[in-house]
This record gives structure tokens, sequence and C-alpha cells, in this order.
């Protein structure tokens, strides 16, 4: 059995959630796991819309995580 292990240079993940502190609250999670692989947030972008079938407003992210520099 070959095990392969490569690097991971890039990761984009996507959050959505009614509640902006919940969503920082996911979103800063996934930042202390990235660091586990040695990855860095290369960029964040956010957008918030009106949900009228739920009559509140809907926030979403999305954050690019790079691998960090060796060396």
């Amino acid at each position: 059995m070959d095990f392969i292990l490569d690097r991971m240079e890039n990761k984009i993940e996507f959050y959505q959630g009614y509640d902006l502190k919940l969503l920082e609250k996911q979103i800063n999670e996934q930042i202390d796991n990235n660091k586990a692989l040695l990855l860095d947030v290369f960029a964040i972008q956010h957008q918030s819309a009106f949900d009228p079938n739920a009559g509140k407003m809907l926030y979403s992210a999305v954050v690019h995580f790079k691998a960090k520099a060796l060396g």
C-alpha cells in the first residue's frame, strides 16, 4: 500500500447563517482547524441579503486559505 502525502496549497470554504455572531464563530473555528493543515487566511469576502422567506437577514462569507510559506 502506497501513501502519497501532497501538501494542500489552496482551500476555499463557504459559510452562511442568519446570525452574524454564529457565522463569525464558525469561521474562527475553521481558521483554527486549518492552522493544523498549515493554511493561513488569504482573503475573506462577505455579503448580506434579506431573505423574504425567513423574514430576516442572511449573511454569507467565502474564506480563501493558502499554504503558509515554509522556510
